[in-house]
């Protein structure tokens, strides 16, 4: 007997997913736009205080733009034709340049060496610390007359240290280089020990396990510095090299107190590309060319930033091909290096047969085992 068993007909209605309720929908938005909320307020900042104030700086540049008159008529790019073809900026970008490189370097080696000393294990290493520091508190106004004393050409405390030791004087303020060491000198004073306590930060999160291998294996404590602190702190040191390239670049506070009554000395010895912005902008009322300048000092900005980045990613490319380079060749010495052959009876015991893994037949050998031996 065959049962059949019928189908039940297939419904004409097509089931439809369950509609999701309003908190469901409520989640999915806030994990989805949460985000994008809670970074919002940076964005909107730099868009205020960076991005349009950028943008209308353009927008002036394009014009004759008065301090007190106002908007001019439209002039297009003749600003910066004009601009580039002023004397006066270009030797405005030279000082930049010299007090840039006289400041930085110094201040970035010395910063490192204050850092590598008080990475050690110092008594009352917080007063120390906190003693680096103190010259970024100061004030800039009060650190710019101070030295502008120390470097006086008539009563100035420099010079009359030269002349007991029987050197003439030196015009501090009169010539280009000595002027231009003497504000690097008020720059370095001031942010070598901030730069130092950022490079200590990073000194002192390299595992202290390296240096402790390094210093069994033999390795002094310049030989530690130079093959471990430093290619650790890498991406520290290129953030200090960065933001003192950007400092360097927009030097102003320094020049101008260095001698208030003029902007960048009587014959411009000292003007940099900021102070000629300010002079422009303030003394001639030109804001037009003023914001000319701005424009051309962030495009250097920018290439410098291209540059020490490009330069930086070079250094940590050949750092990183180096070590690879050292650890692929100790791996091939290891499995190159043979092992000694131990003579019997000459100062060592003979090495011990090697098992044999065949299973053992009672002591009888094969007929293949016995034509061989026979061979032999």
């Amino acid at each position: 007997m065959t049962a059949t068993l019928n189908r039940p007909a297939a419904s004409g209605s097509v089931v439809s997913k369950a509609t999701p309720t309003f908190r469901q929908r409520l989640n999915v938005l806030d994990v989805k736009a949460s985000p994008y909320l809670y970074i919002a307020p940076f964005f909107i900042l730099f868009a205020l205080v960076g991005l349009f104030p950028l943008g209308y700086t353009f927008f002036v540049s394009l014009f004759d733009w008065h301090l007190l008159k106002g908007q001019g008529e439209f002039v297009g790019l003749q600003n910066f034709v004009e601009v580039l073809q002023d004397r006066f900026f270009w030797n405005s970008l030279f000082n930049t340049m010299s007090i840039f490189v006289l400041s930085t370097i110094p201040q970035i080696t010395v910063a490192l060496a204050i850092a590598a000393v008080l990475d050690q294990n110092l008594r009352a290493k917080t007063f120390w610390r906190m003693s680096i520091l103190l010259p970024y508190v100061v004030t800039p106004v009060a650190v710019a007359l101070i030295f502008a004393n120390m470097f006086g050409e008539q009563y100035g405390l420099i010079n009359n240290i030269l002349e007991s030791f029987g050197i003439e004087r030196i015009l501090w303020m009169e010539e280009t280089l000595p002027s231009h060491i003497a504000i690097a000198t008020m720059v370095n004073w001031r942010w070598t020990g901030y730069n130092a306590l950022i490079l200590l930060a990073a000194m002192q999160a390299v595992p202290r396990d390296i240096y402790e291998s390094s210093a069994l294996d033999g390795a002094g404590p310049f030989r530690r510095f130079f093959s471990i602190t430093l290619p650790s702190i890498r991406p520290t040191m290129i953030f200090v090299v960065i933001t003192a390239t950007i400092g360097g670049l927009q030097i102003f506070t320094e020049p101008k107190l260095y001698d208030p009554r003029t902007a960048g000395g009587t014959g411009k010895q000292f003007q940099t590309t900021v102070l000629y912005l300010w002079d422009m902008a303030f003394q001639r009322s030109n804001f037009g060319k003023a914001a000319t300048v701005a424009w051309l000092l962030f495009i250097i900005i920018i290439l410098f930033g291209i540059v020490n980045y490009l330069i930086s990613r070079k250094i940590a490319t050949t750092g990183d091909a180096r070590g690879a380079g050292k650890a692929r060749g100790g791996f091939r010495r290891k499995r190159s290096t043979a092992p000694a052959m131990v003579l019997p009876g000459v100062g060592s015991q003979p090495p011990a047969p090697a098992a044999d893994p065949a299973p053992e037949l009672g002591g009888a050998e094969t007929a293949a085992d016995t034509t061989s031996r026979s061979g032999q």
